[in-house]
């Protein structure tokens, strides 16, 4: 060896992980190792670029940083970085600076890798526990965006200006004008908040905006002394004010409304307009879901439709999680659907009946990726007579349906669609269809609760969505036999982890040597927290809210629902950025991975995913017999 290869061997032999080492790997480190040396104040790594080695400080000291500028470390003498880079993806996932002029030594990720396999000391030094390492993985991924970080109370640019219902439009013209707003919610003061604890009266019921004094004032030449009250809009749409940044883009969106009250603790604090959204984020990929609404016919809505995944990939490269592109990828699913119904209504007349058109499953979720077919079904009213609508209600899903196919919604295979008549029943009927899966729980029925029970009203009578996911929580929570069987049938879809926890490939064709992640990851992940969530009477459809209020119930030991967070999003995220690279190479997006592909980190952390879902199978098992109680608080 020469002399500064000994000096090099000397010093990492000083240092953890290096000190772990054989003597002969140390030798051969010490002759790959490379050094370069950088001025005070100048930058090492940046964010997002590829990175190649690991770094080992030699003299000097270095600071690395998060993504949004704040301290992360800081290294002396010894201190490494760039593991996480290596790990994740090849690319810089922590800033790197010279605090001091410094001298590194340089690991090339070939090597790193090679000492990664080769020894389990050195490996165990990065990598820590398997849990805690998907953990951060998942909490690194859901830091990058401010979108999923940022509340939605940091919009307002303004305190909550109420009027109540009896006040005049004059005076309530003049209180906008004077507060510079652009809507003043409007209070019933002898109206308290439902199931206030405080019994304070003043509820927001209404809005009036700007628009509004145009078309419902102006327009109509009222008398300036007319209370408020009647020409208030009281189809109120409103979130919390803890909501994210992104749930007020999409709620805004998807009810295509310009103002947004927040409520704290039911109380209005202010009104996020769209104009606050736009000085946000005015270049956000959401606003796709604006221009479903201007496309005037089918074909318009086909030829608009080949910008989603174009959408879809700017999300992924904007580094939004799994969460925020599912509810996005599910507004713009239900918009599609929207303005179809509109169309077609706009085509055939008013409906001779109240109907509700329902989304169902990942698109009732909020859990849509790029590759999906149609379910979707319908509601009558109680009124319908088949002799009298049926033709009406044929045309109308046939249109939807069509168009639907035309705009990348294609058929489903199984027939889950509301041109099905299977699939065209009454409130009372559906009713009455739930409570048979429930208390007969064969095969089929509970292959169609696996799709039918995540569902959401898109277009008409809305709340007998809710109504039908309530009836659903209120019959399944205590039947402990229909848990049971749901639960055994949770169990059919099994993680590709084979008995030493290799990867067991699929063998079919073209998608020969992959994992479909779909299939065999979140499909089951999503089954067994549905039967969680059943079992708690849970009414939220998405996953990740599912899990929230299995939290609260101290059903499961601790911390194991965090775990079915973490492994949802870990395979969820590495789906969407399979989708989004098969859309940059021009090829078809599926759900097929290639394990090869990713890098060793990656795979790690899906080994841990599957094997997350392998125990959470293997509590259903004992959890959920039909003799034993399910619903409550453990003991």
């Amino acid at each position: 060896m020469q002399p500064e290869q000994i000096e090099i061997q000397r010093f990492l032999q000083r240092f953890p992980p290096f000190d772990a080492l054989p003597d002969e790997a140390l030798t051969g480190l010490a002759k790959k190792v490379e050094i370069a040396y950088y001025v005070a104040g100048s930058d090492i790594l940046n964010y997002g670029e590829p990175v190649s080695d690991l770094f080992v400080v030699r003299s000097g000291a270095v600071e690395t940083f998060r993504r949004n500028g704040e301290l992360y470390n800081r290294l002396d003498v010894g201190g490494v970085f760039g593991q996480m880079g290596l790990m994740m993806r090849g690319r810089v996932r922590f800033p790197a600076r010279a605090l001091e002029d410094t001298l590194v030594y340089c690991i090339s990720a070939d090597l790193f890798n090679d000492y990664c396999d080769q020894y389990d000391d050195f490996s165990n030094y990065f990598e820590v526990d398997n849990a805690a390492l998907l953990h951060q993985s998942v909490a690194d991924q859901t830091n990058k965006n401010d979108l999923t970080t940022d509340k939605a109370k940091s919009l307002l640019m303004h305190g909550v200006v109420t009027v109540t219902k009896d006040t005049p439009i004059c005076k309530a013209a003049l209180i906008m004008t004077q507060e510079n707003v652009s809507s003043l919610l409007i209070t019933d003061p002898d109206k308290p908040i439902e199931n206030d604890p405080e019994d304070d009266d003043g509820q927001a019921v209404g809005i009036i905006t700007d628009h509004d004094f145009i078309s419902r004032v102006i327009a109509q030449e009222l008398d300036l002394q007319t209370p408020i009250s009647e020409v208030m809009s009281t189809d109120m749409v409103s979130l919390d004010e803890n909501a994210y940044v992104y749930e007020v883009m999409l709620t805004m969106l998807r009810f295509n409304v310009h103002h947004l009250p927040l409520l704290k603790k039911k109380k209005p604090i202010g009104v996020v307009t769209l104009e606050d959204i736009v000085r946000y984020e005015s270049k956000s990929s959401l606003f796709l879901v604006r221009g479903i609404f201007a496309q005037n016919n089918v074909v318009e809505l086909a030829r608009y439709a080949e910008l989603v995944p174009e959408a879809f990939v700017r999300m992924v490269n904007e580094d939004a999680n799994s969460h925020m592109i599912g509810s996005a990828m599910s507004v713009i699913g239900r918009s599609f659907k929207q303005r179809l119904l509109e169309l077609a209504e706009d085509e055939l007349g008013q409906p001779p009946i109240p109907y509700c058109f329902l989304a169902l499953g990942s698109m009732a979720r909020d859990e849509q990726l790029l590759v999906t077919d149609q379910d979707n079904a319908i509601i009558f009213d109680d009124s319908y007579d088949a002799g009298l609508h049926g033709e009406y209600f044929s045309a109308l899903t046939k249109f939807v349906c069509d168009g639907l196919n035309a705009c990348g919604y294609s058929y489903c295979t199984g027939g889950i669609m509301a041109t099905n008549p299977k699939w065209q029943l009454t409130l009372s009927q559906w009713k009455s269809l739930f409570s048979q899966w429930i208390t007969r729980p064969d095969p089929e029925a509970l292959l169609h609760c696996s799709i039918f029970f995540d569902l959401e009203g898109v277009w008409g009578r809305e709340q007998w969505a809710a109504e039908l996911r309530r009836h659903i929580a209120t019959q399944a929570k205590n039947n402990s036999r229909f848990l049971a069987a749901l639960a055994r049938n949770a169990l059919s879809r099994t993680p590709p982890l084979g008995f030493f926890k290799a990867f067991v490939m699929e063998k079919d064709g073209r998608h020969n040597n992959t994992i479909n992640l779909k299939r065999r990851g979140t499909a089951p992940l999503t089954d067994v927290i549905r039967v969680h969530a059943l079992a708690v009477g849970s009414r939220a459809r998405n996953s990740f809210e599912r899990l929230d209020d299995i939290i609260e119930t101290n059903l499961l030991p601790e911390g194991k629902a965090q775990d079915l967070s973490d492994a949802l999003e870990y395979l969820s995220i590495v789906r969407v950025r399979h989708q989004a690279h098969d859309v940059n190479q021009k090829l078809p997006p599926d759900n097929n991975i290639e394990p090869d592909n990713l890098s060793r980190f990656e795979r790690r952390n899906l080994k841990e995913a599957f094997q997350v879902l392998s125990v959470a199978q293997n509590f259903l098992k004992f959890r959920y017999t039909a003799n034993t109680p399910i619903a409550g608080k453990k003991e």
